[in-house]
């Protein structure tokens, strides 16, 4: 194992050190900052969940996995030149993240517990307990604030995937969610017939199908919203 680990720093090192030079030598590459690396950044993962999707094969996994640590080390690289972290500042991040959050694995300074009893279930209750005291930590408001179980889903997640999030969020949370009763298919595939028919029909009515469940979404989770204290 610790040769592996010593394997992968080397390339790892070797990848980032290969940018270094790029930014400095290849205009096109020198000339790409934070904003103008996003719309590859969403390019490349929704490529790897293609990939998975289709059963593309390692071959193809691997390539794709290339493409999105090569967006993870270009961003970490443009603010390493203005002195702000580099790629070791992120993983340091991670890794004190990953500790905290998962408490049934590891005590806080890191060493594994003795023994590993948590069900599923305890461990995503433990993780979002961990995720709440960080957004209070970090927004400096009191628990009873506006943070709640549904904070921190990204508003520019694709309206669907966005729903299924808030969704989720909500019943771990225990919080209701109310809908209009549906047949629902029994298949995916019929389900993704479904879901397409809507967007059709809702196109030939003039209506904007992705912008309409955005709206849905934000109701959705202003009414889950805590109540802000007097």
């Amino acid at each position: 194992m610790a040769n592996e680990d010593s394997n992968a720093a080397g390339a790892l090192g070797a990848l980032v050190s290969c940018i270094a030079e790029l930014r400095a030598h290849c205009p096109w590459m020198g000339a790409l900052t934070h904003e103008s690396l996003v719309e590859y950044l969403l390019e490349e993962a929704y490529e790897v969940a293609e990939t998975i999707e289709t059963a593309g094969g390692d071959a193809d996994l691997k390539a794709e996995l290339g493409d999105v640590l090569l967006q993870v080390v270009l961003h970490a690289r443009l603010a390493q030149e203005r002195s702000a972290f580099d790629l070791d500042d992120v993983a340091r991040g991670l890794t004190a993240k990953m500790i905290r959050r998962n408490p049934h694995v590891f005590r806080p300074d890191g060493s594994l517990q003795e023994s590993f009893p948590a069900t599923v279930e305890e461990i995503v209750q433990k993780w979002d307990a961990v995720k709440r005291s960080e957004q209070v930590l970090h927004s400096g408001l009191p628990p009873t604030g506006h943070q709640g179980p549904l904070a921190g889903v990204p508003a520019a997640l694709p309206a669907l995937a966005r729903a299924q999030k808030l969704l989720d969020r909500a019943e771990r949370a225990g919080l209701p969610a109310s809908t209009v009763p549906v047949d629902v298919p029994s298949s995916e595939e019929d389900l993704g017939d479904l879901l397409f028919a809507v967007a059709a029909a809702a196109r030939a009515r003039g209506l904007d199908a992705e912008r309409a469940l955005r709206g849905a979404n934000r109701r959705f989770q202003s009414s889950q919203a805590p109540a802000s204290s007097p």
